[in-house]
């Protein structure tokens, strides 16, 4: 479900995609120096995203250094770490687990059984500092496989669930900022959930798994029905986003927000006009 929290590239300058590599290299390194190879397996672009928010509005003092790694050996890269980075790898840790567990205890899926075998211990490590975020997080994802086992036909249900899970994750601190920070989470949560449906609605809908837009498909307005639930989602993200007193990363948040994570619904957009065009 994760993965559409990207950047545009070539909309960024070299020096803010530089910037964005090292903030996510430097994810990569702390997840690795925490958890060992299997965490460095949970990497995420979206919890970069979360690193470069949190380090911007709360103004904290970057460690630069360099890495290598094993898929570029030969070359070392920059990499920006700092206590985010620290909270984010945890909560990444957490998250990863939980989720293996739902894939496989809803579709037996051999990948999610061996990945949470794997993280167990990271996330019990994890989960020390972040007993009460643990809970919550581990409630909406058994909430959340409830609502897709019965079949929930309103989208919005499914979708706020996961909503939760990310206003719970980008709400660090118990401070001035945690519900602007919530309610940018939750807006979020809700369009990537609702993203990955559309994303996989032929998937689904050969294979008969669980998808809360299958049953609205046969609109004629169905393409432009999703979308203009996708643009509240975000427009209501960014609004809140607009708020924060973010500075030196704000380049970088805003091509994530306004560019970045539309690249796979214009990816699927351009595929169903090429296919009304030759059918």
């Amino acid at each position: 479900m994760f993965g559409y929290v990207v950047i545009n590239q070539q909309e960024l300058k070299f020096k803010e995609f530089d910037r964005y590599r090292a903030y996510y290299c430097g994810f990569c390194r702390k997840l690795k120096e925490k958890y060992g190879l299997f965490g460095q397996l949970t990497l995420s672009y979206d919890m970069t995203f979360l690193i470069l928010l949190l380090s911007d509005l709360y103004d904290v003092k970057d460690e630069i250094g360099k890495t290598r790694c094993v898929a570029h050996p030969l070359m070392s890269h920059p990499t920006r770490i700092n206590r985010i980075t620290d909270y984010c790898a945890d909560m990444n840790l957490i998250l990863s687990y939980y989720s293996s567990i739902d894939d496989w205890s809803d579709e037996h899926k051999l990948r999610g059984l061996m990945m949470s075998k794997l993280l167990t211990k990271g996330k019990t490590e994890a989960a020390v500092n972040y007993g009460h975020k643990a809970a919550v997080i581990k409630d909406r994802l058994d909430k959340l496989s409830a609502c897709e086992k019965k079949g929930e036909k309103n989208i919005d249900i499914p979708a706020g669930l996961f909503g939760d899970i990310m206003a719970e994750l980008f709400a660090m601190n118990d401070d001035e900022w945690e519900n602007t920070l919530r309610r940018m989470g939750f807006y979020l949560g809700k369009f990537i959930y609702i993203m990955d449906a559309y994303d996989d609605l032929e998937k689904d809908g050969k294979s008969g798994s669980y998808n809360a837009l299958l049953q609205e498909s046969g609109r004629p307005d169905f393409d432009a029905y999703v979308k203009q639930i996708l643009t509240m989602m975000m427009a209501q993200c960014c609004e809140s986003f607009e708020v924060l007193p973010c500075v030196e990363n704000v380049p970088i948040l805003r091509n994530i927000l306004y560019s970045g994570v539309w690249s796979r619904y214009n990816a699927l957009e351009a595929q169903i006009k090429g296919d009304n065009t030759n059918s």
